[in-house]
C-alpha cells in the first residue's frame, strides 16, 4: 500500500523525524489558505500522486508569492502528470501539499527497505541525492553504499556514525542523522513499512538535518495491525481493475501485455507468465485466484480479465489440490456467457475432479480450446492471439 508524500511526512512526524512544515490542499482556494499560514518567504506547490520523478514532469514548483502559489495551484490540480515511474498515461492530480521553502546547501539520498538478500532491514546512502539518483545508479553505482540493520541488536549508533561517513556529514550534523536514521529504523519496523525512501535528505544553509521528500509503502499484509494507516489509502491512485479484484480478495496486477491469466498459486502464475512470454507474447496482468475459491470467485476473476481492452487471448491455467476444476470451470462458462467471450481462451486443467472440469468446458458449446500441459495451453493461446 502507498501513501501520498503529506501522508507520508504525518506519520514520520508523529515518530520525531525532522521535516518541513506543509499543508495539503484539494482546492486553489485551500492552496492559497496554506501558503498563508506558512511563514515564506518561498513556497514549494507539489503535485501529491503516487509516483516519483514529479519534479521534471512538472510536478514540483518552487515559487515566492502567494500570487505565484495561486497560479501553480491552477495549473496542477486536474492536470495529468507524465513521470518515468506513471508510464505515458500519468495520473491525474487530485491533491497539492503546499510546503514551507527551506533553504538547501547539500541534497543526499537515504532509503531504507527490506533486504531479501539478508532478510534483514538495510538502509542505503549516497552523497548524490535528487532527482537523478537513477542516472547516479546506473552510472556511478560506488557512489551509492547498503548498511545492514542487525534484527537481534536493532538500530546501534554505530550504524548512525558509517552513514554519517559515507555522506560525508561531521560534528553536528553527524549526530543530527544518526538521531534520524534511528527514528526513521523505528517508523519502519513499527507502521510494518516495505520501503521508506527520503530523496532529498537534505542539510540546509543553518545546518539543519531534514527529510524534503519521502515516500513510503507499506505491507499489505500487515495492514489489519494498522487501521490509522488503512484509512490514509487513495482508490484514486489504484486502477480500478486491481481495486475491484481486491474486493473478492484476488491477487491481481495488471501488467501491459495481451494475454490474460488466470492460475491458482502465485508461483504457478509466474511460471505461466514467464512461458507465454518464452513464446513470444506479453502477459496483461498477474492474477492468483487462491486455493481455494468458489465459483463466484473465478466468475470475477474472468470478468476483471476481460474487462481490460488490451486483452486479446485468456490462458487459464489451473492445477487443482484444494481448489476444484469443476468449480473453476463452471465460472469460466458462467463469466463467459454473461461477458459474450469474444477472444479466445485456452484452458489448462490437471489435479482434482479434472474430468468434470474438462467435460464442463467440452459441453459448453463456448469456443474454449483445451491444453494438455502448461506448454501447449501457452503455445496456444499465443498462436490464437497472433492468428497463425
Amino acid at each position: 500500500m502507498n501513501i501520498h508524500e503529506y501522508q507520508a511526512k504525518e506519520v514520520l512526524r508523529a515518530f520525531g523525524v525532522p521535516v518541513p512544515t506543509g499543508k495539503p490542499a484539494f482546492t486553489v482556494e485551500e492552496a492559497v489558505a496554506a501558503a498563508k499560514e506558512l511563514p515564506g518567504p518561498v513556497w514549494v506547490v507539489k503535485a501529491q500522486i503516487h509516483a516519483g520523478g514529479r519534479g521534471k514532469g512538472g510536478g514540483v514548483k518552487v515559487v515566492k508569492s502567494i500570487e505565484d502559489v495561486k497560479r501553480e495551484a491552477e495549473r496542477m490540480l486536474g492536470m495529468t502528470l507524465v513521470t518515468h515511474q506513471t508510464g505515458p498515461q500519468g495520473r491525474v492530480v487530485n491533491r497539492l501539499y503546499i510546503e514551507d521553502g527551506s533553504a538547501i546547501d547539500r541534497e543526499l539520498y537515504l532509503s531504507a527497505l527490506v533486504d531479501r538478500a539478508t532478510s534483514r532491514i538495510a538502509f542505503i546512502a549516497s552523497t548524490e541525492g535528487g532527482m537523478d539518483i537513477e542516472e547516479v545508479a546506473k552510472k556511478t553505482p560506488e557512489k551509492i553504499q547498503t548498511f545492514q540493520i542487525e534484527p537481534g541488536a536493532g538500530y546501534q549508533p554505530y550504524v548512525g556514525r558509517n552513514i554519517a561517513a559515507a555522506l560525508k556529514l561531521e560534528g553536528d550534523q553527524a549526530k543530527q542523522l544518526g538521531r534520524v536514521i534511528d527514528r526513521l529504523y523505528r517508523a519502519f519496523v513499527e507502521k510494518d513499512m516495505s520501503l521508506l525512501e527520503i530523496n532529498p535528505l537534505v542539510v540546509t544553509k543553518s545546518g539543519q538535518v531534514i527529510c524534503l521528500d519521502a515516500k513510503i509503502n507499506f505491507d499489505d499484509n500487515a495492514m489489519y495491525r494498522h487501521p490509522d494507516i488503512s484509512e490514509l489509502r487513495d482508490p484514486d491512485e489504484e486502477d480500478p481493475s486491481e481495486r475491484e479484484a481486491a474486493k473478492y480478495d484476488l491477487s491481481y496486477i495488471k501488467l501491459d501485455g495481451s494475454i490474460g491469466c488466470m492460475v491458482n498459486g502465485a508461483g504457478l502464475a509466474m511460471a505461466t507468465m514467464d512461458i507465454i512470454k518464452h513464446y513470444g507474447a506479453e502477459p496483461a496482468n498477474f492474477l492468483d485466484v487462491g486455493g481455494g475459491a468458489s465459483r463466484e470467485k473465478v466468475t470475477a476473476a474472468l470478468k476483471i480479465i476481460l474487462a481490460d481492452p488490451s486483452v486479446k487471448g485468456v490462458l487459464v491455467n489451473i492445477f487443482g489440490g484444494i481448489m476444484r476444476c469443476d468449480i473453476i470451470a463452471n465460472g469460466i462458462v458462467e463469466a463467459a456467457k454473461e461477458i459474450s467471450l469474444s477472444v479466445p481462451l485456452v484452458a489448462r486443467l490437471e489435479g482434482t475432479n479434472v474430468e468434470q472440469g474438462k467435460k464442463i468446458l467440452a459441453e459448453s458449446g463456448l469456443n474454449i480450446i483445451s491444453g494438455s500441459d502448461l506448454a501447449d495451453a501457452a503455445e496456444k493461446i499465443v498462436k490464437a492471439v497472433k492468428g497463425n
